[in-house]
């Protein structure tokens, strides 16, 4: 069971030297990374050529959902493998069974972020507008989280990192611009419209470029 910051860092040790791929005793790999479908697809193949399975399981939820065991777990592979490993998933939270497509799992997954990711910029955007023009921002959270507004940067990201101003909500903003770009590249390769992906891809970009990969992800208002 893995989970790694990057997509080389997860062919490394899926199938590096050393890896899980020269493992004697090895049957399954339980990936909780983010690194996209293709990328699964990649290290699924060459797992099988050993004869070891791989479990692709992206996890949602940040740092207190994995603390508390409510993480999102997102899982494909085959039926049979699931039903022996979703036991130990079942510790880190609510386990949803996606396919046996290899890397559907990791399609859920970005689908997930990319709406999270979308969240953080539009909330950000509406709360400048706001404060611009005078209004108390604390009362715009109570007001759009009470309305048709409410989405989890209102809920959740705002109240406890943005208004204090701590910016601590515990993920880094070079892994949401990954998991950013992981999605547009996705949808592009599925020939999508994708307008407002590719509106939420820039600012992210400019969000990583001005406060830096470490930053957390919640410092996306600074730069607005």
């Amino acid at each position: 069971m893995a989970s790694l910051p990057s997509l080389q860092a997860s062919l490394e040790v899926a199938t590096g030297a050393g890896g899980v791929i020269e493992g004697t005793r090895v049957k399954r790999f339980i990936d909780l990374s983010t690194v996209g479908s293709r990328m699964a697809v990649k290290i699924h193949d060459l797992l099988a050529n050993k004869h070891i399975v791989q479990i692709d399981s992206p996890v949602s939820g940040g740092v207190s959902g994995a603390e508390k065991g409510t993480l999102a777990v997102m899982v494909s592979g085959p039926r049979a493998d699931f039903e022996l490993v979703k036991g130990a998933l079942d510790v880190i939270g609510k386990v949803f069974f996606i396919g046996t497509k290899p890397g559907s799992g990791q399609t859920m997954k970005l689908a997930n972020n990319f709406l999270s990711a979308t969240a953080m910029v539009a909330t950000s955007e509406a709360v400048v507008m706001g404060v611009k023009s005078g209004l108390d921002p604390a009362v715009m959270i109570d007001v759009i989280n009470a309305g048709s507004g409410l989405n989890t940067a209102s809920r959740d990201k705002f109240p406890r990192a943005v208004l204090p101003r701590s910016f601590d909500f515990g993920f880094a903003t070079g892994l949401m611009v990954k998991d950013v770009r992981l999605a547009v590249e996705e949808m592009r390769a599925l020939g999508l419209s994708m307008e407002v992906a590719e509106a939420v891809g820039r600012l992210w970009e400019v969000i990583i470029r001005d406060e830096g990969p470490e930053s957390d992800f919640t410092a996306a208002i600074k730069p607005i």
